[in-house]
């Protein structure tokens, strides 16, 4: 057991005033549902939720060869992105295995964000340091400089309207822009991990309380409730969309896990991976490995990461995440299966949950798309 204590967030406070049940997330001190899971998934699908996701770890890279450096240290083309636009990717140790996934956002010419995941952010504000070295650019950590509120939903825009004037009809999938929500300096962002429109509120740590409250009162009208990380990850399931530890690993690359579309080849210049990740994108095009599917659940029993997934008496996969599905009404799981077994309605394909195979239909991910 580590004796560090648990980094709390700057809403804290309030989560146990509205009674959450905390949980230590990657030395976070999280909430991690504050009533039921199940109603807080099904507002986000149908309404709106309020997310605190200040464990998430920003960093910031500023300077004349900013681009330069991330488009050297990440695997995407980092200087293509314009400014006011964030792009999904990853960054790589050089035999290819994924340190983390990531979104940057170009706030201006010469200034990135890098937001990485909590259990990663100081691995990655490591490795960007050292990679750093021989480009005229810095890297800062900024974990502290930031809390991190999102509102999910299909009501989130209605609701946030009522607090800027910030022009959020323009603002695109995978974009931000500067702006004031509730009197209260943002940077407005439009990156969701549900499956549904949402936006990422990027403020000062001291700020955070006014802001979730201006949000709660906004979105009382339509159903808005507080929601955890119980709630967040069965969405990001359902959306097919892949966690840091459970779908992405460092003993895997980015065409392992089916993403290899976020490694450019053709940007200028050499990058960290580049060798590694040429030869693993020959074997996935010539033999591919195990692929990431999503099995849903003839019956009512629930697989999690790391059960074996079967057929006909042999392991052909692992589960790596698993939970009922309040969409689906039926349990749901991604795992990694050999590609002969990989095709969705593949028969005979089973989980063994504790000694038994249960049976399990193989479907294309994601297991849920919204209605634009």
């Amino acid at each position: 057991m580590s004796s560090t204590p648990l980094r709390r967030t700057a809403l804290d406070a309030l989560h146990r005033s509205l009674g959450a049940t905390m949980t230590d997330f990657a030395g976070w001190d999280m909430p991690l549902r504050y009533g039921s899971e199940r109603d807080e998934h099904l507002a986000v699908r149908t309404k709106a939720g309020l997310f605190d996701l200040s464990h998430m770890g920003e960093i910031t890279v500023t300077g004349p060869q900013a681009a330069q450096l991330l488009n050297y240290a990440l695997v995407g083309n980092i200087a293509s992105v314009g400014v006011g636009r964030a792009r999904y990717t990853m960054i790589c140790r050089a035999d290819g295995g994924i340190l983390d996934d990531l979104i940057v956002y170009r706030l201006a010419k010469s200034e990135y964000m890098v937001v990485a995941n909590a259990s990663n952010a100081q691995i990655v504000l490591d490795a960007l340091t050292e990679r750093a070295a021989g480009f005229d650019a810095a890297v800062r950590d900024d974990r502290d400089a930031y809390a991190l509120i999102a509102v999910q939903g299909p009501d989130s825009p209605g609701i946030l309207k009522q607090l800027t004037d910030a022009d959020l009809d323009g603002l695109k999938y995978y974009a931000g822009l500067p702006g004031t929500v509730a009197g209260v300096p943002a940077l407005i962002a439009r990156t969701g991990y549900t499956g549904e429109d949402g936006f990422e509120l990027f403020v000062k740590p001291e700020h955070a309380v006014a802001l979730w409250e201006a949000l709660t009162e906004a979105g009382a009208d339509v159903g808005l409730v507080p929601c955890g990380l119980s709630c967040r990850d069965t969405l990001r399931l359902e959306a097919g969309m892949p966690l840091y530890g459970h779908e992405l690993s460092t003993a895997l690359t980015p065409f392992d896990a089916g993403l290899g579309r976020v490694v450019k080849f053709d940007k200028e210049g050499d990058f960290v991976g580049r060798a590694a990740l040429t030869e693993a994108a020959e074997r996935a095009a010539s033999q591919p490995p195990r692929v990431l599917v999503g099995l849903v659940a003839e019956g009512r029993r629930v697989p999690r990461a790391g059960y074996a997934v079967v057929a006909g008496g042999e392991v052909i996969g692992e589960v790596t995440s698993g939970a009922p599905s309040p969409t689906l009404g039926k349990p749901i799981a991604m795992a990694y299966v050999d590609a002969a077994h990989a095709a969705p309605g593949t028969p005979g394909v089973g989980v063994d949950i504790r000694g038994t195979h249960e049976p399990y239909e193989v479907v294309a991910l994601p297991f849920y798309k919204r209605q634009k």
